[in-house]
């Protein structure tokens, strides 16, 4: 039987990485800050750490349209970072809490088609 073509591998669907280092030093660099966050989740990411985001894609074509999305929503100063890892890697991650060891986040269940 040939698989079925929504079945995903770890190697084709990526995790979509958005790390920053954003100014908060006056009121203006602090809406700069609040504004591009609300651009990540707005575009479906979720925070993993403070300034670290992560969207499940199922495919690096897929990440195209975000990250140009993305780079159009720039503020002015700081950095911001983009890193396509595969779900195969994201999955072994592992996150340290205290002196906890906790599992990396799960892709979800359901894909949003829009």
């Amino acid at each position: 039987m040939p698989r079925s073509r929504l079945a995903l591998s770890g190697y084709r669907s990526v995790w979509l990485l958005a790390m920053f280092d954003l100014p908060v030093t006056t009121p203006a660099a602090r809406k700069d800050y609040a504004r591009f966050r609300k651009v990540l989740l707005r575009e479906g990411f979720s925070m993993l750490q403070f300034s670290v985001y992560a969207r499940y894609l199922i495919s690096e074509e897929a990440a195209e349209p975000f990250k140009r999305r993305i780079e159009s929503e720039l503020p002015a100063s700081g950095e911001v970072r983009l890193v396509l890892i595969t779900d195969r890697q994201f999955g072994k991650m592992i996150v340290f809490f205290g002196k906890k060891r906790r599992a990396a986040e799960k892709k979800p269940d359901q894909l949003l088609l829009f």
